[in-house]
């Protein structure tokens, strides 16, 4: 089965790689339009998930990655103007030169081709990966989880119906609606029609890709994201930024998950830290300093200081200084975002040389990792690797680029 929407995938890239930037975003405005009128086709089908989600047991994070109301196709709307409004990167010729037997090399940009997304739980990474992929030249291959099988089955034939209304190929975007295993796991072996596939999900679900495709994989991580709190940090700054990070989305990757705070830091600042604990009833896994600070809390393993808890819920250390900030970093973290609270230059400049994160931040909360927030309109998601691409993975992440010459005629000698 796969292999046919892998032979339909390739040639719908083909089709694709022929056209220029005013045709695709003539689809994306299109695909904006359909998707404004038919809305209510997608809310109803996000509530049939949503219902199956609540029965399923998920948990309070997973069913708010799995919402779609008319506040998040509105913002699903507004990434398919921005993704529109950007400089399509391919075509683009760069570091052009002439050589002495007069040939002129350089390189051009150019899609990657197929590419293929395993997900979960996030019906809106439907939207958001098809006009990225449309607007870099690359046909999309979706593979959703089957908590929003019917939101991204919705998603998905507005899309196809709105390409086809403008006489292209449909299957520019695919879904794979059988959400097995088996599925999967053929996806991962269908490198002779995939360029590239991304995970996207769950530590256990990102690791079983890496493990097991023959396709090259961008790997996307999950996000243990910490903030540390310095001595000489504003404490109402750092109080502000902890609850953004931590309360104003409990299920995303970029949601604080450690709070690491230097021993020095002035009482008020733990006052004002129970008064946030209290109010959304979080948990709090901490070191043997910080009860001597805090109230009711837990005792904090390795389990807890590695964990991605998308709930209310975080690990908590006091440190004797940055050094061992960072140190506490390097042994926990997954390459995701982190952020220093501080007023000290020089600080601030050590956090960021030697935090070895996709993102990380000076005085501001780790939930701007995300691609709208960058200016990409969307992402595919926050590759925490170092190979082609890392952080938000917006339209250029998803090109290649290769070697244009041009002679008059020169032979090798």
């Amino acid at each position: 089965m796969l292999e046919n929407i892998g032979k339909k995938a390739k040639e719908a890239s083909y089709e694709l790689a022929n056209l220029n930037t005013e045709e695709k975003n003539k689809i994306l405005l299109n695909i904006k339009n359909i998707l404004n009128k038919r809305r209510n086709e997608i809310i109803e089908a996000n509530k049939i998930d949503i219902e199956n989600g609540k029965k399923a047991g998920l948990s309070e994070g997973l069913l708010d990655r799995l919402l779609l109301n008319d506040d998040r196709v509105d913002g699903m709307l507004d990434s398919i103007d921005t993704v529109i409004g950007l400089d399509d990167p391919i075509g683009e010729v760069s570091d052009m030169k002439k050589m002495p037997n007069g040939l002129e090399i350089g390189k051009r940009r150019v899609a990657i081709g197929v590419i293929a997304i395993i997900y979960e739980a996030r019906p809106n990474v439907t939207l958001d990966c098809s006009i990225l992929c449309l607007k870099s030249s690359n046909s999309l291959i979706l593979r959703g989880g089957k908590e929003a099988i019917n939101s991204n089955m919705a998603i998905v034939k507005i899309i196809r119906d709105a390409i086809e209304e403008l006489n292209y190929d449909k299957n520019i975007v695919q879904l794979i609606e059988d959400t097995t295993r088996e599925s999967s796991n053929e996806l991962m072996k269908l490198n002779k029609y995939v360029d590239m596939l991304i995970p996207r999900g769950s530590a256990n679900l990102i690791n079983h890709v890496v493990k097991n495709s023959t396709v090259p994989v961008l790997q996307t991580g999950n996000g243990n994201c910490h903030i540390f709190v310095d001595d000489t940090a504003d404490i109402d700054m750092a109080i502000a930024i902890i609850e953004n990070a931590k309360t104003q989305r409990i299920g995303v990757c970029n949601a604080m998950e450690s709070l690491l705070v230097s021993e020095k830091v002035d009482k008020e600042f733990f006052e004002k830290l129970n008064d946030i604990i209290e109010k959304y009833n979080i948990t709090v896994y901490g070191c043997e300093k910080s009860k001597q600070y805090l109230p009711n809390i837990k005792d904090a393993t390795e389990n807890e200081y590695a964990m991605e808890y998308l709930d209310y819920a975080f690990s908590m250390k006091i440190v004797k200084d940055i050094d061992e900030a960072i140190s506490h970093i390097r042994k926990y973290s997954t390459k995701h975002s982190e952020a220093i609270i501080t007023n000290d230059y020089n600080n601030s400049m050590k956090f960021l040389n030697l935090v070895d994160s996709s993102c990380v931040y000076v005085n501001a909360s780790t939930r701007f990792t995300d691609g709208g927030e960058f200016g990409f309109g969307a992402e595919m998601g926050i590759s925490t690797q170092k190979l082609h691409a890392r952080g938000p993975v917006g339209l250029k992440e998803l090109t290649s680029e290769k070697y244009v010459i041009l002679g008059n005629g020169q032979i090798r000698k």
